[in-house]
This record gives structure tokens, C-alpha cells and sequence, in this order.
């Protein structure tokens, strides 16, 4: 399935769903404490994303103060404004995967699994590519060196 497809299904079932959802609760609790309940988890969360965001940015601060790529914090960040994103839309099943963002283990296992998948993508394209590149009559192989003395002859 391509992913213009499931993007337009996903803009399509998600509302629906979340209407069913908040009827649902309606019905039981009443319109009022659902209401409340929706704003609730929307300033919970903002509170929550403030800072889980300030503890993100000071550890990709300090792995860059020693030299390294803080990549893993900066696709943290990436997973909080998702989570961000989805706290503040209102609904409850948009909320509760808002809300599995903001557990920094969860979080970071979906990190993790989502590179591991796209390692493995990028090594298969990789593998394709090289074994095209080598039947290509056009590729030469050798060695080149520079020898600075004979640029001051």
C-alpha cells in the first residue's frame, strides 16, 4: 500500500473513530466532564511535553559538548512533537498515543525499532545498487597517489 493511501485513510478513520469515542464517553460521563476531561489531558500533556523537552535538549547539549551526534535525542524530539501534536488534538484515542510518546522507554524503543527497519531498507537498496555498479563496463578500478615534491619542480 503506498503511503499517500494510508496517510488519506488514516486522515479518514481517525476522526471517525475519535467522534465514536467521544460519544461513547459522552453518553456515560456526560458532555460536560467530557469536555473537561478532553482539556485536561491537552494541559496534562503540554506540562508533560515542556518538560520531557527540556530534559531532551539538555542531554543533545551535553552529547554535543562532548563531541558526539546527538541523534537519538534529536529523534526524541521529533517523537515529542508528534506526541505534542497529538495531545492537543481532541480525542481520546489521539491523547493515549500521545501519551505512550511521552514514556521516555516506550518512546525510545519505537526510535530504535523504527532505525533497525530502516537500516535494514537502506542495506538491501545498498546491496542492489553495488552489484548494478559492478556490472557496469564503465567502472575502473585502480590506485591514485600525490607527491607534493613534484609540485615544487
Amino acid at each position: 500500500m503506498r503511503a499517500l493511501t494510508i496517510f488519506f485513510l488514516l486522515f479518514l478513520l481517525v476522526p471517525i473513530f475519535e467522534i465514536y469515542l467521544l460519544i461513547q464517553v459522552g453518553g456515560s460521563i456526560g458532555a460536560l466532564p467530557t469536555i473537561a476531561l478532553v482539556v485536561l489531558t491537552a494541559v496534562v500533556g503540554s506540562a508533560l511535553i515542556r518538560h520531557q523537552g527540556l530534559s531532551t535538549w539538555g542531554r543533545a547539549r551535553q552529547g554535543m559538548a562532548s563531541g558526539q551526534m546527538p541523534a537519538l535525542e534529536m529523534l526524541e524530539g521529533v517523537g515529542l512533537l508528534i506526541a505534542g501534536a497529538l495531545l492537543l488534538t481532541p480525542g481520546f484515542f489521539t491523547d493515549t498515543i500521545g501519551f505512550i510518546l511521552l514514556v521516555p522507554i516506550l518512546r525510545r524503543a519505537l526510535i530504535t525499532s523504527l532505525l533497525r527497519n530502516a537500516v535494514t531498507i537502506q542495506m538491501r537498496g545498498q546491496a542492489y545498487t553495488r552489484t548494478e555498479e559492478s556490472r557496469d563496463p564503465r567502472t575502473y578500478e585502480g590506485e591514485f597517489s600525490r607527491d607534493d615534491n613534484d609540485r615544487l619542480r
